[in-house]
């Protein structure tokens, strides 16, 4: 049964943290951000939270540097919020795993609308993000 704790912390982390950096978290560095998952180790003391920003602007430091100090700041009203002995330490990640699914998800939808009408140009190249840059300098 205590294999179940560390995923029931990080359901109440993941709705805690997404509430709190909407309410309390007033650095501008910290725009509308997306929690995609929040893993919690056995022992509970760290909590590894995959983020997106909301745009899908790629990574942004300025935003990861922003997240990092509010981790800070929330890790103790998270664990008195959920009384937890200790506080998960709060490990902010960049999404890179969900942000390469939407962009997969991006270039089907644009074959899909190319063969319903063949007059639509998809254009697939235009949805390479740049992240491969062999050759280029």
């Amino acid at each position: 049964m205590s294999g179940h704790r560390p995923e029931r912390v990080a359901e109440m982390v993941h709705r805690e943290l997404a509430e709190r950096l909407r309410s309390e978290i007033k650095d501008p560095r910290v725009g509308p951000v997306s929690i995609t998952a929040v893993q919690v180790s056995r022992d509970l003391s760290r909590a590894v939270i995959s983020f997106l920003p909301l745009g899908g602007t790629g990574p942004d430091p300025e935003l990861a540097e922003g997240l990092r100090e509010a981790a800070k700041k929330l890790r103790g009203p998270i664990g008195r919020a959920l009384r937890l002995r200790h506080a998960p330490e709060l490990v902010f990640e960049y999404d890179t795993r969900t942000e390469g699914a939407f962009r997969v998800m991006n270039v089907l939808d644009r074959l899909a609308a190319e063969r319903r009408d063949p007059g639509v140009a998809s254009d697939v190249d235009d949805a390479d993000d740049g992240s491969s840059e062999e050759g280029e300098e």
